[in-house]
């Protein structure tokens, strides 16, 4: 069957419901993480620059690889960066931090998944309540939103109201362009896909500090504003796995409580490139089951269904959904939500929700993103509907079609843009996207 392209009605349906929402008093969720991003600007040149001087050996990395040296960030970013890969790790020293500042050309942006999402959301015109851990001026400014709250001494405050003097928290950002070539140990290579890497110069995120304020808020029964959902998010960075069992240990309690309180409310545990393997295997295993939806790309997809002991080719439809039921036969939560440049999906139990509204919503913020280079308003998400559809994701959409399934199957496709201007946060924005079908 024919894709029928909803994105100009679910765009209406949007405005909408944003003068809605305010009367119902009702708002999505967003934690834990924030902190400061410092993008830097990429420039090929510049990087064939540093590779020339610094790449002393073949490119490869470990899971926990450190950037100590301007050595390790050659070693280990050149092979992430040939095979079009996103990735997150630590600098351990500020030379290394100096000499990129020096280097590339950069601009500040927000960083971590939920205020990120929040940023998104404020910038269409929705309400959100978010958890910070990076309160400095430069984030709460970038969160400003008329609508976008937080929880300080139990009580729900706009976002404004938690600034302190502390210095911001900061994350280099290296993004890097599809057909760009660099030279790598005297061998050209064409770089296959738009991506980023994420690199942490940061104590405060391998800990995650949590209000507990926060929890007691949204645990309770009766709150100001209504949840309609609740993202988990931002432990990727947590090396240490005691550290995270104490994290989950309250996790857990608060999720039961949480649903309980708050049955429509959907919990939707967001993914990324974890540092430490073995801690997203706890999270994963452990929240799951609290879980309504999880959240991940199709890199991450293929490495849990790798880590489950399977393989699937997601190149196609069958691929992808006997990818998806190894995944949901380990991690028990009611669905799960794939988004990709070409298209984007729903695959689990069936939910009352419009899920279709989401996944669309989630694309075309993204796409904004991509195109503009920022978080888009509702105007500039209606320019984005000039951009066509990825012919790949209206071909994987129409195939869909005749794939045996074991629940509810939902694939919308992306709108496309052959050289994004931006590639940093647009998992995150899409994810917010996919939250305002829950409100």
């Amino acid at each position: 069957m024919a894709y029928t392209d909803h994105y100009e009605a679910v765009l209406n349906t949007a405005k909408e419901k944003i003068n809605r929402v305010a009367a119902d008093k009702s708002c999505p969720v967003f934690a834990f993480t924030s902190n400061l991003d410092i993008v830097l600007h990429w420039d090929p040149e510049i990087y064939c620059r540093i590779l020339d001087q610094y790449l002393i050996e073949q490119p490869h990395s470990e899971p926990g690889d450190l950037i100590e040296s301007m050595y390790d960030f050659a070693r280990i970013t050149a092979g992430y960066v040939c095979q079009g890969r996103g990735g997150n790790f630590d600098i351990t020293n500020s030379r290394v931090c100096e000499y990129l500042r020096t280097a590339f050309r950069s601009e500040l942006s927000l960083g971590g998944t939920c205020a990120q999402g929040a940023a998104a959301l404020g910038s269409v015109g929705f309400p959100v309540s978010v958890h910070l851990t990076d309160c400095s001026h430069e984030v709460c400014s970038m969160l400003n939103h008329e609508g976008t709250t937080a929880i300080k001494e139990g009580r729900l405050v706009p976002v404004a109201e938690l600034e302190t003097d502390d210095p911001p928290v900061s994350h280099f950002i290296l993004q890097f362009n599809a057909g760009d070539r660099i030279r790598v140990l005297g061998r050209e290579v064409e770089i296959p896909v738009s991506n980023r890497l994420i690199l942490f110069y940061d104590a405060m995120q391998k800990k995650v500090p949590i209000d507990e304020g926060f929890f007691k808020y949204w645990e309770g029964k009766h709150t100001e504003i209504r949840p309609s959902s609740f993202l988990v998010s931002g432990f990727d960075a947590i090396i240490d796995e005691d550290v995270m069992a104490a994290h989950l240990d309250r996790l857990e309690e608060f999720l039961d409580r949480f649903g309980k309180n708050h049955p429509y409310a959907v919990r939707y545990l967001e993914g990324a490139y974890y540092m430490n393997p073995a801690v997203k295997r706890m999270v994963f295993s452990r929240l799951s089951p609290y879980m309504d939806m999880i959240g991940m790309n199709e890199e991450e997809l293929e490495e849990q269904v790798r880590r489950i002991g399977g393989t699937a080719d997601i190149s196609t439809p069958e691929g992808v959904i006997h990818a998806l039921n190894m995944v949901l036969s380990v991690f028990k939560s009611g669905g799960v939500v794939l988004h990709t440049k070409d298209y984007s999906l729903y695959y689990g139990k069936e939910v009352r929700q419009k899920i279709e509204n989401g996944l669309t919503m989630g694309n075309l913020m993204s796409a904004t993103r991509a195109r503009i280079g920022r978080y888009g308003t509702l105007d500039e998400l209606q320019e984005t509907l000039k951009l066509p559809l990825s012919r790949r994701g209206v071909d994987f959409c129409e195939k869909s079609e005749c794939v045996e399934r074991k629940g509810q199957l939902v694939v919308v496709p992306s709108r496309y843009l052959e050289h994004p201007k931006y590639t940093i946060g647009l998992g995150d924005t899409f994810v917010s996207g996919v939250h305002t079908c829950f409100l």
